[in-house]
């Protein structure tokens, strides 16, 4: 049987919903850090690591994620913004 595509891939693409109410989509997560116990929970320190980088690049303030799901997934987004701070 043929496999599915990009499950090979060194990545996985993830969508962020900013504060403010801005989106990316797309965001490229190393798929080494995903899965196990934690599943996608380590993206989001990826991601918000990934910010801080751009934002001192550009100049501009970093804007704080609201929640993150996965490029195409058509479940409700995990918003660890939230439980990381509850």
């Amino acid at each position: 049987m043929p496999r599915k595509p990009g499950l090979n891939s060194e990545f996985v693409m993830f969508d962020v919903v900013y504060e403010d109410g801005t989106q990316r989509s797309n965001r490229r997560v190393p798929r080494e850090l995903l899965g196990g116990i934690d599943g996608d929970k380590p993206a989001y320190g990826f991601l918000i690591e990934q910010d801080r980088d751009i934002a001192e690049k550009s100049g501009r303030p970093a804007a704080k994620i609201k929640s993150i799901s996965r490029s195409g997934a058509k479940k409700k987004p995990k918003d660890y913004a939230i439980a990381r701070f509850n």
